[in-house]
């Protein structure tokens, strides 16, 4: 598609940002639904980040936040949607009727990952790795099918604390794990990854799976171009696992229908990604 004085700006805000695949899918998803726009992706500080999510957005553009800003960009929201608001992280922004506003899709994207591995989370025994706000979507996201058991356990436990108080609600238990060692032995229906781990090469693995009792399935909200160190350590285990792809489609397709007000090219969203390694 040509890029003229008219094309609409979006863009990708984090740290890091080089790995991302979301240029690939919305650039393709804009190319096959006629949309005149171009989606980029912006390294950037907790300083930086407010200045450029009004000014893109200001210009007509919008965007996604990604980590370890979402909390960040929430505040920096005129008007919050429903799944911001609930969350307090914000991972999709858009400027409408004079307001900055801002939503978190990655509420929906979580749903639709975890419907690969178990047909629903209601009543289902699930421990959660990290207290950012990844964790508050995949939280607010099991809230809404309503009756699963939640441990999360987190780096620091006073953050895990803290979302217990946010996102605690009738219909969902969350129990907060001081360290590995509370959950050793321990039976998850779904364990799942929402910490930033597996994103850097290096990285330790978010948690040893071998030490739990058992584990259903598992999910890493991390992706990359190959699957994460931690879905083939689930998978050597003989673990259903999948990793933050179908995530990514998912919420991406939400924040495409925010910013331009049609159904999302999902198809070629997929297609976009099959070219590359896997």
């Amino acid at each position: 598609m040509q890029v003229s004085a008219a094309t609409r700006l979006f863009a990708l805000l984090g740290d890091p940002v080089s790995h991302s695949l979301s240029p690939s899918i919305q650039n393709a998803a804009f190319r096959a639904a006629g949309a005149d726009g171009v989606y980029v992706a912006l390294r950037c500080t907790a300083e930086t980040l407010p200045g450029l999510m009004r000014g893109i957005a200001l210009a007509g553009g919008g965007g996604n936040v990604t980590v370890p800003h979402k909390e960040a960009a929430r505040r920096v929201l005129d008007h919050a949607a429903a799944g911001a608001a609930r969350t307090g992280a914000c991972n999709t922004f858009w400027y409408e009727a004079g307001a900055l506003c801002g939503d978190n899709t990655d509420v929906a994207g979580f749903r639709a990952a975890a419907r690969e591995l178990v047909p629903t989370t209601a009543g289902a025994r699930v421990l959660l790795l990290g207290a950012g706000g990844a964790a508050r979507a995949a939280l607010a996201a099991l809230e809404e099918e309503g009756g699963a058991a939640v441990t999360v356990l987190a780096r620091t436990p006073s953050r895990a604390q803290e979302l217990k108080d946010r996102l605690g609600a009738t219909g969902l238990a969350i129990h907060v794990a001081t360290s590995a060692a509370d959950v050793r032995g321990q039976d998850f229906d779904l364990v799942v990854n929402a910490t930033p781990l597996g994103l850097r090469p290096g990285d330790p693995l978010p948690l040893d799976l071998s030490t739990l009792g058992s584990a259903g399935a598992v999910l890493d909200m991390v992706y990359g171009t190959e699957p994460t160190p931690w879905v083939a350590s689930a998978r050597a285990l003989g673990i259903p696992a999948v990793d933050g792809i179908p995530m990514l489609i998912a919420q991406g397709a939400a924040a495409f229908e925010r910013w331009w007000g049609v159904p999302a090219p999902v198809d070629a969203m997929r297609a976009a990604l099959s070219v590359l390694a896997r």
